[in-house]
């Protein structure tokens, strides 16, 4: 995760060269962007960026579908997290990055899309990744990525000084020493790449750790919110474009209508579900320090990757009830609920427990999570009762919630002492 400087004077002027880019210039200096700008939101770059990063999460998805529904799980769950971390890694690098030092400069617009490039290279190696082992173009294409963003480190380290010069070169180093490491995919043995990829991940998360052990890149908390949400709702848009394309060809090839309608409705319902409880509280102002920052940030690997998983696991699930895919159909089942269980504890770990009140509140994400893992030894009922789980669960929330604030107001309009 990328991360910039300490936030100078708040009374600094909009002329300050630290305020939001202006146009006109093709060239300005790379430095960082003011914490408390306001009216601060994602650019048309950044939305053009998660547009294609999201190219690279469906081809993951679909070797994910693929290897489930041919009996491989296993190996099919360790090479989408392979993928995807280094497709999620990448999107943060830039994401943080962005947040601290975006000038909208021609040079900086050239440097994004060249990453853009690296995610399209690195998107048309996934298949070969999961068929036959091959990552070369994975790895070739995250080298693009990656190099990207050691220019950009370097630009912002010839265009600052100091503490926050220092930042920008630990940067760079990490970065390009990383890729170094990453070659171990290919000159390994494939029993040996695993292992590879648990060392090279670690190395990854500890570089902004080391860059920012002495300074704090100046990354704003209300754009890292915006765009991290803006990510899960296309992300989530992906698995009902994916699970709508799997029914319709079912449909057609198949005539199975009736076989299929459980599993669109409760699949529609998770989506739906999954969407309203990731937005139900306003994060941005729990990321105050590096720390939470680091943690939250970190976390999303997870709620990304399950939010992908659920399309296809919608997928495979689709698959079996039409007899294409050779697993059984609680298999088939567990493909949906395990991601969905994921993504609730994930999204009640880094959002939803700081906001709420009370243990019936609190109970209610690891609850439903729980409840949807059970869903499972239904077989092919199983989505559906998944789907109506997480259904019962915003309407659980919610009125929860509701009832809290009531409470609240009561209080506030009763005379003293007429409460408690």
């Amino acid at each position: 995760m990328t991360t910039g400087s300490v936030p100078p004077d708040a009374s600094a002027g909009p002329s300050d060269a630290h305020a939001s880019p202006r146009p006109g210039r093709p060239v300005r200096p790379l430095t960082a962007r003011r914490r408390d700008e306001a009216h601060r939101v994602a650019s048309p770059l950044e939305l053009f960026f998660d547009l294609c990063f999201v190219v690279a999460v469906a081809q993951a998805g679909v070797g994910l579908v693929h290897a489930v529904a041919e009996g491989h799980a296993g190996q099919g769950v360790l090479h989408y997290a392979m993928v995807f971390f280094s497709v999620w890694w990448a999107w943060m690098n830039f994401t943080w990055f962005a947040s601290a030092y975006d000038n909208d400069d021609v040079p900086y617009r050239v440097v994004t899309l060249v990453q853009i490039a690296g995610v399209l290279v690195l998107a048309a190696g996934v298949s070969r990744a999961f068929d036959e082992r091959d990552f070369l173009l994975v790895w070739l294409g995250y080298l693009i990525m990656r190099l990207a963003m050691a220019t950009q480190w370097l630009r912002a380290a010839w265009s600052t000084a100091g503490a926050e010069r220092t930042v920008a070169l630990r940067y760079a180093a990490g970065v390009l020493a990383c890729q170094v490491g990453w070659l171990g995919l290919l000159v390994f043995p494939e029993g040996a790449r695993a292992w590879v990829f648990l060392v090279m991940v670690v190395v990854e998360l500890a570089v902004p750790v080391f860059a920012e052990r002495d300074l704090r890149t100046a990354w704003h908390p209300h754009h890292i919110a915006e765009r991290y949400g803006l990510f899960t709702i296309i992300v989530l848009g992906e698995s009902i474009a994916a699970a709508t394309v799997a029914v319709k060809s079912a449909v057609d090839e198949h005539d199975a209508l009736g076989e299929l309608l459980p599993i669109a409705g409760g699949g529609l319902l998770i989506v739906f579900a999954a969407w309203w409880i990731y937005f139900v509280v306003p994060v941005h102002g729990h990321l105050r320090s590096n720390r939470q920052a680091f943690l939250w940030g970190y976390g999303h690997y997870l709620v990304f990757g399950s939010a992908a998983a659920i399309g296809a696991g919608i997928e495979v699930a689709v698959e079996q009830a039409v007899g294409k895919a050779h697993v059984s159909a609680t298999a088939a089942a567990a493909a949906v609920t395990v991601p969905v269980a994921l993504y609730l504890v994930t999204v009640w770990a880094l959002h939803s427990r700081h906001f709420k009140v009370g243990l019936a509140q609190q109970a209610v994400l690891p609850g439903a999570a729980a409840l949807v893992l059970c869903c499972t030894f239904l077989g092919r009922w199983g989505v559906l009762a998944a789907g109506l789980v997480a259904a019962l669960t915003v309407a659980t929330g919610t009125t929860l919630t509701a009832r809290t604030a009531a409470r609240e107001e009561a209080r506030e309009k009763a005379p003293e002492g007429a409460v408690g």
